[in-house]
């Protein structure tokens, strides 16, 4: 279940910045930079990202 900061979000969206966020971490940007980029590219705030992580993380999107 998504949290409620990200529920104007469909999943596919999600899913989207989840796997952007764990490229930006493979590209060797440490979280809080991975976090801040993926933020601005797709204009979210550093708490929204954070709660898609715990998302993604929590259910083992692809990635993982």
């Amino acid at each position: 279940m998504h949290r409620p900061g990200t529920a104007r979000l469909p999943e596919s969206r999600r899913r989207e910045i989840f796997l952007a966020l764990v490229e930006a971490q493979d590209k060797d940007l440490s979280v809080v930079q991975s976090r801040e980029a993926v933020a601005r590219t797709f204009d979210l705030s550093v708490d929204e990202v954070r709660q898609i992580e715990r998302e993604g993380l929590d259910q083992s999107w692809p990635p993982l």
